[in-house]
């Protein structure tokens, strides 16, 4: 099954995403963004294919103003969703 990334540039909205998607009772991983990655502030929240769309829902209400995109890995492959 393939993981997300869910990319932010600031981390005080990579936790405050983190946070939001877990009271939702969703799995919200904290974790090193891989350098592939450079537009990031070297932390990314892992998601799995079921926390996506919710996810998706809620980047969509919210101003997220330096969210950087959500990339699907496998295999140490990236590619944004």
């Amino acid at each position: 099954m393939s993981n997300y990334l869910v990319v932010f540039r600031a981390r005080s909205e990579t936790m405050k995403f983190a946070n939001l998607l877990s009271s939702y009772g969703y799995r919200a991983i904290i974790v090193n963004t891989p350098r592939k990655i450079s537009v990031a502030c070297g932390v990314s929240i892992k998601i799995d294919f079921i926390a996506l769309e919710t996810a998706k829902q809620i980047l969509s209400r919210r101003q997220f103003y330096t969210f950087a995109g959500i990339y699907k890995y496998d295999n140490d492959i990236f590619s944004i969703v």
